[in-house]
């Protein structure tokens, strides 16, 4: 993956990934951003890897070189190595197993 960058690039105007927010979140505004630039495969896996945060830019490093074949394999690794911090919906039900504490105020209950 080794294409070459365009003249004219420039970082994209995208949050750093920090392993606190949805993965697939983060993903889908990074693809949106490579579809309108028209990234190619390559500067997709060079420009993403430089949208990580210090320990996502860790696990990043971790990975044996040239292990990463293509972007898709890219972004599987990602969301896999990432899963625990996708957000999940609520279900209603979740809503009966609130309690507020005593002595807890209104203010300081999720």
């Amino acid at each position: 993956m080794a294409d070459e960058l365009p003249l004219n690039w420039k970082e994209p105007n995208l949050p750093k990934y920090d392993e606190t927010t949805d993965p697939q979140e983060h993903l889908s505004c990074f693809e949106n951003i490579a579809l309108l630039y028209r990234y190619t495969a390559g500067v997709k896996c060079r420009v993403f890897m430089n949208t990580f945060t210090r320990l996502a830019q860790q696990w990043f490093n971790q990975l044996p070189s040239e292990s990463v074949r293509s972007f898709g394999e890219f972004r599987s690794l990602f969301l896999h190595h990432f899963a625990s911090s996708k957000r999940c919906r609520k279900i209603i039900l979740s809503l009966f197993s609130l309690q507020q504490r005593e002595g807890e105020s209104l203010k300081e209950w999720p």
